[in-house]
């Protein structure tokens, strides 16, 4: 009882005490936790790691002189900001409503301005409505248009033949379609990733077995579904898993195994239906189909190696549709993607490509950070994100779980944590330098 007493009695103390950390904001007094929460929980909303949203707002609150007398905790949906001295905490929960890339862009900007002290912890409320603000619903022939030709994109850059890219790309669209009709639902999101998965392997085996090809690619199946293949939510749960946060982690990787799981059953539900059989040979990575090529003419034929390279834009492009970059971080995210798409192909033959996938990811990194030191207003977590995607094995870890084949299951978790540690270490090296403020308007248009 005397616990009880104790606990009691500092609940008292801290309810009748006054906020230690407050701000003025339009006239009124705002908890500087409330402002912290506030920001949190629009990088979560984002698409940032609770790792780096927790260390965003720690920077923040350092750089705004707070100091550690404020206390951060981040959860997935959730913010928390607590007194040290009392133990009072303010809660923000996340809006649970996606933002676009550009809008990822203009909350990380307001995170270097907040870091630098060129803008204050007052000013975090009307900028965040004014990002919020932004937010639409997900314009139908952007989001199909981008689902085609990601689709199209990545079966040319794993080498596919003719026919299979162009099934890839109409049937990109079918997806497309099928999932800006379901996110409508609040019910059936949960089923998009299988439905995604079955009618795009139910179409390529009706293809295939009205054409004759019997070859069928890996990626003339899940091409059409990359977009929603959880490579990056795994990879985020296993940054988040070695950075200690092992509950959000731990949920992470969950959802994303069940979402594979999902996916897995959709790509069996549809081959049981058509006979279709998916070479698992086929499971491989960017940097090891650079050379790869067929005998066969016509259909069958593998397109010459320098439509790759052709097809590494086009995927850029899909990618900013989807995402809704806009024309600027799309230019940005061709360039990222050319120059990943370059170094695992050059480094992949002397190192081999799960190596490959972490000195890419460390030297990108590397490069962004440097990018957004000279030009604060593309900042590092949104120009790394078109490389991140074409670096994560996921739509290989997809098959590998759809044929329950242990020799390819273990290329992408080897890869998995090849990608963890050349982040880690990518993530290192840029503290040498420091970051700019921003020179121009944090609210300008990315």
């Amino acid at each position: 009882m005397v616990g009880l007493g104790s606990a009691l009695a500092n609940l008292r103390n801290a309810l009748g005490r006054p906020e230690a950390h407050v701000e003025i904001v339009d006239g009124e007094t705002v908890p500087v936790g409330m402002l912290l929460g506030t920001l949190g929980a629009l990088l979560l909303d984002a698409g940032s790691s609770v790792t780096d949203v927790r260390s965003a707002l720690e920077k923040a609150r350092d750089a705004a002189g707070v100091g550690p007398t404020l206390a951060v905790g981040v959860l997935p949906a959730l913010v928390m900001v607590s007194e040290t001295a009392t133990g009072a905490a303010t809660i923000v929960n996340t809006e649970g409503v996606e933002l676009s890339s550009r809008q990822a862009a203009r909350a990380n900007r307001l995170v270097l301005g907040l870091e630098s002290g060129s803008i204050r912890l007052a000013e975090i409320p009307a900028r965040v409505r004014a990002i919020r603000a932004g937010t639409a619903p997900t314009p139908a022939l952007p989001w199909v248009l981008g689902n085609a030709l990601t689709s199209a994109g990545l079966a040319v850059v794993f080498r596919c033949p003719w026919w299979a890219i162009l099934v890839a790309l109409a049937v990109g669209a079918v997806v497309g379609l099928l999932s800006l009709a379901l996110r409508r639902l609040r019910e059936a999101v949960a089923v998009i990733p299988f439905l995604a998965a079955f009618v795009s392997t139910t179409i390529v085996g009706l293809v295939a077995a009205d054409t004759g090809f019997a070859h069928v690619p890996l990626f003339a199946v899940c091409a059409p579904v990359a977009v929603f293949v959880p490579g990056a939510l795994i990879t985020n749960a296993l940054l988040e898993l070695t950075a200690s946060d092992i509950v959000t982690g731990s949920s992470r990787l969950m959802q994303g195994l069940i979402m594979l799981g999902f996916m897995a059953a959709g790509i069996a539900a549809g081959s049981a239906l058509t006979g279709l059989h998916v070479d698992p040979s086929s499971a491989a990575l960017v940097g090891e189909v650079a050379g790869v090529g067929t005998d066969r003419g016509g259909w069958e034929a593998v397109p010459p190696y320098w439509v790759s390279w052709v097809a590494v834009v086009v995927l850029a492009v899909g990618l900013g549709l989807v995402f809704r970059s806009g024309w600027r971080l799309t230019l940005v995210s061709v360039a990222v993607m050319t120059a990943a798409y370059a170094l695992l192909s050059g480094v992949a033959p002397l190192w081999g490509s799960v190596v490959a996938t972490g000195v890419t990811a460390a030297v990108l990194f590397v490069a962004t950070r440097v990018l957004e030191r000279l030009v604060p207003v593309i900042p590092a977590t949104v120009s790394f994100f078109p490389a991140f995607l074409l670096l994560v094995p996921g739509t290989v870890g997809l098959v590998a779980v759809a044929t329950f084949d242990p020799v390819a299951l273990a290329t992408p978790l080897a890869t998995f944590v090849s990608l963890c540690i050349g982040t880690k270490i990518g993530g290192l090296l840029p503290g040498l330098f420091r970051r700019n403020a921003p020179v121009q308007r944090t609210d300008q248009p990315v």
